[in-house]
């Protein structure tokens, strides 16, 4: 290191030199001067300020200046000095040296350079200049700013950049310093802030602190500059102060509002968003004028808007309610409907609610004659919510016009437009007048008469109606119907189809649409006289050959007085040889004699009268011939079916010799079948000739089949055969249903109980059978209701939506498809008192107080009163909250108001006041009145935290009082040091808007307290204070010490939390959270999180009685929660009492309650019992009972009512309980409440039942009927234990032991003691009980009686199923019925092809005894043909089929034929062999060998399964018959089935190797010996008897004789059977046999080439079943195998 001193224009620089570093001090600025361009220049952004011609460094700088300086001297070149301005070097600076000798070899460029002249000369002296230049080819660079920060405006929140861009030497290091308003920026104190490298300032998060001017200096070797810049921080307008608004008293309906302008928010304001509320909604103002509306409540709020956007937190107006105005719209959409012809309904909705302009008060209905000056009449409604009257008392058909107004307190609005409207049409009130009236013949009457006047007609004229009736028979009228004419002043008209020479009143009445006018007096008359009827019962008796005697009896239509009787009699068709006579009319018999023996005659009877001759009634008949028996009618046809009757045609059958007098029709009606009863529906007398007739007074939709018999004077004859069965047509149900009865089911519903129709009163499809209830209040003149019910068997409905403790009158009539019937009587019945259905009317509410209302009301409306009032509770609850409503109860009738008291101040209640009778509370009153207790100082706010905390500052948080009442004007805060002799505070108030609060100024490491209060109109309110210290080693607090609960302090809902608080972390507590949780195992739940921050005991209620909890505690102050303190030991709570019911009827003076057995939450302890409450209603005396002001506002309904019966049950484990000793048929009220050690619960809502059920029935008996048929008898209970009128009775059945399954219901009605119960399972048990019913219910039920129905046909086998099917064979399996409705005896199998082979379509049954096995080979099928298999199950009879079809031969993929067997024979066995063919689509997996015999016998399977490998197979000939000769093939088989069979083998016999002796040649030689035997033995008795006499002895020899053996046949195409007769002296028992290929005739032949008395044992093929019959005793060889 060297120090140096340089001289630079008359100034001493000191410099000390180190390597390659010269540190340089000056006094004065050191100047540089430049001889003809800048040398050494430095260009810098940070320290130095260029000018042209020289650089200044400042006073006694301390530099380091990278850069190498030239001192140019005309003597010398100093070497290079290096001045570097920061540690790290700057790029390399070249020196360039401008004469030109560089380039010559004596002058060097050092790379320090520094010029080396060596050697140097004289020559070389002179004046060098040396000047650095950068390698981007310029020289230095002075400091700037070129990119200045500029002014800016951003958003609060939002993020602000200042740039300041400089230029500067890149040698020169540059420092940035930013300040604001004169401070220096400190970026390490926020991490806000951010400084890049470049200077450029980065300000996150903007708030209005930012705000100022930002000052960027740069300041470095070459020079120094700075620059500056506004930041504006734009926020949301403040909302504007002191908002109000004022009725105006110019306009009406118009509000005044004002308000003072508050802070922009750096930014001017657009405009205003003014905002309304007439509720809870805001809605932005339209801008209009005229939207306000009377007699509403508005309350305003004003937003401010800037460029940022609108401030959320708008100040409100108090809320301003305008004046009420008449109603500005009429009533909409007013209609008007004529209900009576003395009543006309008005209808309307109200005005629309913005043109009510107030609460409506009701409405006037102003109402007169149309078109006439007569005054108007007005009914007032004083209900607003009605929009519907009834005008009555109106003139009968006359037009109205009405108008309707709506009105409130301010007075009545406009009428609505005038609508007209006639009432309906009456009924005349007075009778034709001069009614006259005379017969015309002997069945009509003529009538004359005059109109009524058309002022009494009341209505449209419709017509008269002329009305004949006998005398005494007033219900059977004969009625005409005549149209007016309106020309003619005398109306004609003629009654006529009446009876003749008959006594009859006539009377005349008019009619109008509604109904008939009054009758005219009647007139007492009688049709002319007539010719009588036909005389009765024509009969002859006393029969000769000469003579007969003739009777009969006075016609049945005399038609006037009888004079006497005409006889005539003739010779069949000889008019000539007619003999007539008369008769006195007395006279009912004559003998008529003179006759022709064995002649036929025809007789004739008439009566007389003096108009003439009568009906003839005549017979034929043979002299001396009695008359016979006739015979029955024949070819019956039936046309013209009705509802009601039918045509029937018909050829009469033999008439025994005489004339037919009575025609007689008998029909089976319902069910039909060949043993169901025939009954008599219709008789024609007297028309011997009729070959049609029609028959009458049939049941509508029933099924008929006919038939007619034949009467003549000896007898009917028998019946003729059935007709077809027909069904008539439909029609209305005849009768309405009966036993109708009305019992109460709640309070707005009635149980209406009947006896349905029987089947045969349908008249239609039953599908379509119902019944229409139809219901109306007794003494309402409204419409009726009706419902339809579309079960025909329904008998019982519940008639809902009824008003309460009403009478009303119900009646029913049967519905089908067709129409209605008649409505059965009508039945009354109240429903029962229930709560209110509507609040009291008139609810008004004041507030009196800050922290009470007055409410007052009216009466509920006598309709919707729904029993009576026992008192009135008011719910209230703060409309802006989400509380329970509150109940202030009123007992007694008469108050009708109540003072509120205890409310919260200035809160906006909701209030509603609702009635309740014993039953409960009614509704509430609609709407809701909503009134604001008056305001209050507030209370103290509440949430103060202190999130940022300084040593000389914090900052404070807070939000609204939660008590605020009022509108809250400011906010005052107080802070000072917490010490015992500090009494400086500080004050400050705030606007309402704020929220937050800063403090500074303040000593480190104190405690301060703060005290915030807000203010409202009525001043000042409640201070809330928080404690802070000035430090910033705050930590969260410690937990505090384990709560204790003292069991002083235990209730039954609520407990007491003692704790000791822990360290605060040096900030103080702001708030303790309790949690609990209930034992075993709940979750932990928070109870409050509000505790107040100096309590140390809290009281947790809402809590369950007799449950076991535990608590913990938790501490909060400003910078975290503690951890939870130790959970407390469990704590039991006490006990407490609840209720909970369900009843159910059990007999007729026992009532039994059952009650679901309570949870163990409501019963808030140990259950010791229940009490049940019970006592009876006088429905009777209440229906009569008017509701009266009671002198004690504390009746009840105790007092009008008999007092309750109290029975205690100490059983806490009941769940039922029988009430007995009550009385039949009576009404009963039953409460129940449940009780634990501290007492009783309260008790349940009431419930009403009837009491007395039915006894069961008695004596029930089973008959099985059929198959499906059960036939079911019963006697009625005894008289003492019906209980009431036995309505009908159910019937349950089911399958034995399947009840659950199978339970169905039959309901008969009386007078029914019996059913027949079909449709039921062939051959199965029944269960069958009955129970009677009454009004009350179902009885019990009759112990179960077992039956089971006959056996049935059973259903078709479960499958068909196929296999080993072959070219001319199948194996067929088949599965058991799924139904066997008795005992399988076998099954029949029927098949043929289904299309004929060779022209032949065989068809073949088989019958298969017993119920196993159920399987069968076929055997004689053709090839390739397609067959049908049916087969069905037998028990008594057979069931349905079940049918299969299968095609013979190898299906697609089967094997082909192997190839053609032959046969090597060794001894007794026989070897086949055989080639492999193509195996099909799959392997083949075994091999299968047929035989038959050669003689054309059937193929069958002899050997199954032969190995796939295998090509030949050993058979020994036991196996075969012997003597048989048979042919083999082989068959293939893959997984595809069985495949086409190979080529026939040669034929070969089974004979075996015959031994010698039998030989021919040994049976000859014994023969010959035996000859020679025998010639020898004859030679010797010859010779013999030459020398004897001989004589001839007589010996019986006994010769067997064979039985013959026959086979019969039955021909092909039906069910074929094949027996065996072996005896047909029926000595043996004849033998079924099974093959049902016995039908073939080659075995046929195979019988008859058998050996005789052969006897071999079976071999293979033979079927060892009995398909039909017995097994064989003696066992013969299958056919075809023997020969």
């Amino acid at each position: 290191m060297s120090v140096f001193f340089a001289h630079f224009n008359r100034t001493l620089v000191v410099c000390v030199h180190g390597f390659y570093n010269v540190v340089c001090f000056t006094p004065t600025p050191l100047s540089i001067s430049l001889y003809s361009r800048p040398s050494c220049q430095i260009e810098s952004k940070a320290f130095l300020k260029s000018t042209k011609h020289e650089k200044t460094l400042p006073l006694f700088w301390f530099v380091w200046l990278s850069i190498r300086v030239c001192r140019v001297n005309t003597w010398s070149v100093v070497r290079t000095l290096f001045l570097s301005l920061s540690p790290p070097p700057l790029p390399q600076v070249n020196v360039c040296w401008p004469v030109g000798s560089v380039q010559l070899p004596r002058f060097t460029l050092l790379e320090s350079g520094s010029l080396l002249v060596s050697p140097s000369h004289l020559s070389d002296a002179g004046t060098y200049t040396c000047w650095p230049a950068t390698p981007e080819g310029g020289g230095g660079a002075r400091t700037r700013i070129t990119k200045p920060p500029v002014d800016q405006s951003v958003i609060k929140g939002t993020k602000a950049v200042m740039s300041c861009g400089v230029t500067h030497d890149p040698s020169v290091s540059v420092r940035y310093v930013w300040e604001k308003s004169g401070s220096v920026v400190d970026v390490s104190t926020s991490p806000r802030l951010r400084l890049d490298p470049d200077g450029t300032l980065h300000l996150s998060q903007t708030w209005s602190g930012d705000i100022g001017t930002y000052t960027c200096r740069v300041t470095s070797v070459g020079g120094n500059d700075s620059r500056s810049a506004h930041l504006r921080v734009r926020q949301l307008p403040h909302a504007p102060e002191i908002p109000s608004a004022a009725l105006s008293q110019v306009e009406k309906r118009a509000i005044n509002l004002t308000w003072a302008q508050a802070f922009d928010g750096n930014s001017p304001l657009i405009r205003y968003i003014l905002e309304v509320s007439e509720n809870s909604e805001w809605t932005m103002d339209r801008g209009d004028r005229g939207w306000l509306i009377p007699a509403r409540s508005y309350q305003f709020r004003l937003c401010a808007v800037n460029d940022v956007g609108r401030d959320s937190s708008a100040r409100r107006t108090d809320r301003l309610s305008l004046p009420e105005e008449p109603p500005s719209a009429p009533p909409q959409t007013v209609i008007a409907s004529g209900r009576t012809n003395q009543s006309i309904m008005i209808q309307w909705q109200p005005p629309p609610e913005s043109h009510q302009n107030g609460p409506l008060q009701g409405y006037i209905i102003r109402y007169c004659l149309s078109g006439l000056p007569v005054d108007c009449q007005m009914k007032n409604i004083t209900r607003p919510d009605q929009n519907n009257l009834l005008l009555e008392d109106l003139i009968i058909w006359t037009n109205y016009e009405m108008e309707v107004a709506a009105y409130n307190r301010a007075g009545r609005g406009t009428y609505s437009h005038k609508v007209t409207e006639w009432t309906l049409q009456g009924v005349p009130t007075v009778p034709p007048g001069n009614v006259q009236a005379e017969p015309f013949n002997s069945s009509t009457v003529r009538l004359t008469w005059s109109a009524p006047s058309p002022q009494f007609i009341n209505g449209i004229n419709q017509g008269y109606k002329l009305l004949a009736w006998e005398a005494g028979q007033e219900e059977d009228v004969t009625m005409v119907t005549v149209r007016p004419n309106f020309q003619d002043s005398v109306h004609v008209g003629y009654v006529t189809g009446l009876k003749k020479f008959t006594e009859y009143y006539i009377s005349v009445l008019c009619f109008t649409t509604p109904g008939d006018g009054p009758r005219s007096p009647p007139h007492r008359l009688r049709t002319h006289e007539d010719k009588p009827g036909a005389v009765g019962h024509l009969s002859f008796t006393e029969i000769l050959d000469t003579s007969l005697k003739v009777s009969w009896k006075d016609p049945n239509e005399k038609n006037g007085v009888l004079t006497g009787y005409r006889i005539s009699w003739e010779e069949f068709n000889r008019t000539n040889t007619r003999v007539t006579h008369y008769l006195p009319n007395l006279t009912q018999e004559y003998r008529v004699t003179g006759l022709t023996a064995l002649t036929t005659y025809t007789i004739q009877v008439a009566g007389m009268t003096s108009k003439g001759q009568g009906q003839l009634s005549s017979s034929t008949i043979s002299s001396g011939v009695p008359p016979e028996m006739p015979g029955p009618p024949t070819n019956i046809a039936i046309s013209n079916i009705g509802p009601r009757s039918v045509a029937l045609q018909f050829k009469p059958g033999y008439d025994g010799k005489t004339s037919i007098s009575r025609w007689q029709v008998e029909a089976q009606i319902g069910i039909i079948g060949e043993n169901e009863e025939w009954v008599m529906v219709h008789q024609l007398p007297n028309e011997p000739d009729a070959r049609s007739l029609e028959v009458l007074d049939l049941n509508p939709y029933t099924s008929y089949r006919f038939r007619m018999r034949q009467v003549n004077i000896v007898g009917t004859s028998p019946p003729s055969q059935p007709s077809r069965k027909i069904q008539t047509l439909q029609a209305p149900p005849d009768i309405s249903p009966y036993n109708v009865t009305l019992r109460t089911a709640s309070e707005t519903s009635l149980w209406l109980r009947w006896v349905p129709l029987p089947e045969w009163e349908y008249n239609g499809d039953q599908e379509l059978v119902g019944y229409r209830v139809q219901y109306s209040r007794e003494t309402s003149k409204e419409g009726v209701l009706s419902h339809v019910i579309s079960d025909r068997l329904e008998r019982e409905f519940t008639i809902e939506d009824l008003e309460e403790w009403t009478e009303y009158e119900v009646r029913v009539q049967a519905i089908n498809g067709l129409g209605s019937g008649p409505w059965s009587q009508p039945v009354q019945g109240r429903t029962r008192e229930s709560v209110p259905s509507c609040g009291p009317t008139n609810v008004s509410a004041f507030a009196t107080t800050s922290s009470s209302i007055l409410v007052r009301w009216g009466e509920v409306p006598q309709t919707d009163r729904n029993g009576l009032i026992l008192g009135y509770k008011v719910v209230y609850k703060d409309r802006g909250s989400d509380s329970v409503p509150q109940y202030w109860e009123v007992e007694g009738n008469t108050s009708h108001s109540v003072q509120l008291s205890g409310l919260g101040k200035y809160v906006l209640y909701e209030i509603q006041v609702l009635a309740f009778t014993r039953i409960g509370d009614g509704r509430s009153s609609r709407p809701s009145i909503l009134e604001r207790t008056l305001d209050d100082v507030p209370g103290p706010p509440v949430g103060i935290l202190f999130p940022e905390v300084r040593t000389g500052s914090v900052r404070l948080i807070w939000q609204p009082p939660a008590q605020p009442n009022g509108i809250i004007l400011a906010y005052q805060i107080t802070h000072r040091r917490n010490t015992s002799n500090s009494n400086a505070a500080t004050v400050d108030v705030l606007s309402p808007s704020a929220r937050q609060y800063t403090a500074s100024g303040l000593k480190p490491e104190s405690v301060y307290v703060f005290r915030l209060t807000a203010q409202t109109r009525k001043g000042w309110g409640e201070a809330a204070e928080a404690l802070v210290v000035t430090t910033e080693k705050r930590a969260r607090p410690q937990p505090a010490s384990r709560p204790t609960v003292p069991q002083e302090d235990v209730q039954a809902r609520s407990v007491m939390l003692s704790w000791e608080p822990g360290s605060d972390g040096l900030s103080p507590v702001r708030y303790y959270t309790v949690q609990y949780r209930e034992l075993p195992d709940s979750n932990w739940t928070v109870h409050s999180a509000s505790v107040n921050h100096e309590a140390s005991s809290y009281i947790v209620d809402s809590l369950k009685p007799f449950t076991s909890y535990q608590f913990r505690v938790k501490a909060t102050n400003d910078i975290g929660d503690s951890e939870y303190s130790q959970e407390s030991e469990a704590v039991t709570t006490l006990q407490d009492g609840k209720d909970i019911m369900e009843m159910r009827l059990t007999d007729s003076v026992a009532l039994q309650t059952r009650f679901p057995k309570p949870f163990s939450n409501l019963i808030n302890g140990v259950l010791l019992g229940f009490r049940v409450r019970y006592r009876e209603l006088q429905y009777d005396r209440l229906r009569s009972f008017t509701i009266r002001t009671i002198n004690s506002p504390a009746s009840n309904w105790a007092e009008l009512t008999a007092p309750y019966s109290v029975r205690n049950l100490s059983e806490s484990s009941l769940t039922q309980y029988e009430l007995d000793n009550l009385s039949k048929h009576k009404r009963y009220e039953i409460r129940l409440s449940v009780y634990n050690a501290v007492g009783e619960g309260p008790t349940s809502t009431p419930q009403e039942v009837f009491v007395g059920e039915a006894a069961p029935p008695q004596s029930v008996t089973i008959q099985s009927s059929t198959a499906t048929q059960l036939d079911v008898t019963w006697s009625p209970p005894p008289l003492d234990s019906q209980n009431g009128d036995i309505q009908g009775y159910k019937i349950y059945f089911w399958e034995f032991q399947l009840q659950n399954e199978t339970e169905r219901l039959r309901t008969m009605f009386l007078p029914e003691l019996g059913v027949k119960i079909k449709n039921l399972t062939g051959y199965t048990t029944y269960m069958i009980s009955v129970a009677a019913f009454n009004a009350a219910g179902d009885g019990p039920r009759s112990p179960p009686t077992r039956g089971r129905t006959q056996q049935a046909a059973p259903s078709r086998p479960s499958f068909l199923h196929f296999s080993e099917l072959t070219t001319t064979s199948v194996n067929m399996s088949w599965g058991e019925p799924g139904q066997a409705n008795g005992i399988i005896e076998g099954y029949r199998l029927v098949y043929e092809p289904c299309t004929p082979v060779d022209g032949v379509s065989k068809i073949v049954t088989v019958d298969v005894k017993g119920s196993t096995p159920l399987w069968m080979k076929i055997k004689d099928l053709a090839d390739g043909v397609t067959y049908n298999f049916r087969i069905r199950a037998k028990t008594l009879t057979y069931g349905p089929e079940v049918e299969a079809n299968i095609t013979t031969g190898p299906g697609e993929g089967a094997p082909g034929p192997p190839g053609e067997p032959f046969i090597s024979r060794y001894g007794t066995a026989l070897t086949l062999h055989w080639t492999s063919g193509d195996p099909g689509r799959a392997p083949i997996t075994r091999y299968v060998i047929e035989a038959r015999p050669s003689d054309e016998g059937l193929w069958d399977i002899l050997i199954k399964d032969i190995p796939k490998e295998v090509t030949s197979y050993t058979l020994n000939l036991d196996m075969l018959r012997e003597g048989v000769t048979y042919d083999f093939r082989v068959i293939g088989v893959n997984d595809y089935g069985y495949g086409s069979p190979s080529a026939p083998s040669p034929s070969i016999s089974a004979q075996k190797v015959s031994p010698f002796y039998e030989e021919w040649w040994f049976l000859v030689v014994i023969a010959l010996v035996g000859l020679i035997f025998i010639l020898l033995l004859v030679f010797i008795l010859i010779i013999r008897g030459q020398s004897k006499k001989y004589t001839k002895k007589a010996d019986s020899v006994f010769i067997p004789q064979l039985k013959p053996l026959f086979l019969l046949v039955r021909p092909q195409g039906s069910d074929s059977e094949y027996e065996v007769d072996q005896n047909r002296g029926g000595q043996q028992k004849t033998h079924s046999f099974v093959n049902h290929y016995i039908s073939d005739p080659t075995y046929y032949n195979s019988w008859r080439r058998q050996q005789k008395g052969s006897h071999s044992k079976l071999h293979y093929g033979q079927d060892q079943r009995a398909v039909k019959g017995h097994q064989n005793q003696n066992s013969r060889p299958a056919p075809g195998w023997e020969d």
